[in-house]
């Protein structure tokens, strides 16, 4: 079965730094692109960052550009989301997402951000920025 499961998150100061891990079980990570996405209270989903299946092609969100890398160990069947010089409006639950369906992008394409092409989450992992 697959499953998803991230972890990392936790409570930093603002300027702090986390990095997120979203570990795959059940099937093989390195045939798809991986994308993470996050939620604040009250706010819509919204797409954070994507890497491709070789890990070749990135892409992030304008606001945490500069701040935030993807990146993936597929012999670990892992993706990582190293988030730097954090800021208060990071507050929210952290998903990774997968479209593991047959015919799925093994690349970030231009809907990468659109939560509705992914057919499998995590749980979410809280990250909370805050004094």
């Amino acid at each position: 079965q697959l499953q998803l499961v991230e972890s990392g998150g936790g409570l930093v100061q603002p300027g702090g730094s986390l990095r997120l891990s979203c570990a795959a079980s059940g099937f093989t990570l390195d045939y798809y692109a991986i994308a993470w996405f996050r939620q604040a209270p009250g706010k819509e989903r919204e797409g954070v960052s994507c890497i491709s299946r070789r890990g070749g092609s990135t892409n992030y969100a304008d606001s945490v550009k500069g701040r935030f890398a993807i990146s993936r160990d597929n012999a670990k069947n892992t993706v990582y989301l190293q988030m730097n010089s954090l800021k208060p409006e990071d507050t929210a639950v952290y998903y990774c997402a997968v479209d593991a369906s047959p015919f799925a992008n093994p690349a970030c394409g231009t809907r990468w951000s659109a939560g509705s092409d992914y057919d499998s989450w995590g749980q979410g992992t809280q990250v909370t920025v805050s004094t």
